[in-house]
């Protein structure tokens, strides 16, 4: 019995709309069994989950990772805080850098590397201002026409 590759991808879309991306990097996460499972079959959802030093160590807070169907009564919690891990020197940085200035660190992408490991992808961040906001909506709108000009 082969292993079946699966190819998981799973981002945050209001992430680069929201917020100005300015570093990224990469992440591995303690799960569960049952977590695992569930992001192998694409359960999961990034999209009100956001990053928080508690101590030294770095938490993802409402990550959705829906409970797995064939799971028992050890399954997990949906939106249960999930520890990061990032080597120290990573981890003082992104600190010295929060506390510096008004960023943040928002999950971008949740995927499953070559090793078979679940990862997330996770970004130091600047809010938008609504400016911001209306300037990337004209950027794509003026791509969105320019490729169907070339299509035709």
């Amino acid at each position: 019995m082969g292993k079946k590759k699966t190819n998981i991808n799973i981002k945050n879309r209001k992430a680069s709309f929201e917020y100005e991306l300015l570093e990224r990097y990469d992440a591995g996460m303690q799960l569960v069994g049952t977590e695992i499972k569930s992001i192998r079959n694409g359960k999961a959802n990034l999209s009100d989950s956001y990053c928080r030093f508690f101590g030294s160590e770095l938490y993802v807070r409402n990550l959705h990772i829906s409970e797995y169907e064939m799971g028992t009564h050890f399954n997990h919690e949906a939106k249960r805080d999930r520890k990061l891990l990032l080597t120290k020197k990573e981890l003082r940085k992104l600190d010295r850098k929060i506390q510096e200035s008004g960023l943040t660190l928002i999950p971008v992408r949740l995927y499953i590397n070559e090793k078979g490991l679940a990862k997330l992808e996770i970004a130091l961040a600047r809010g938008k201002k609504t400016y911001d906001k209306r300037e990337t909506i004209k950027k794509k709108d003026t791509q969105r026409d320019m490729e169907r000009l070339m299509r035709s």
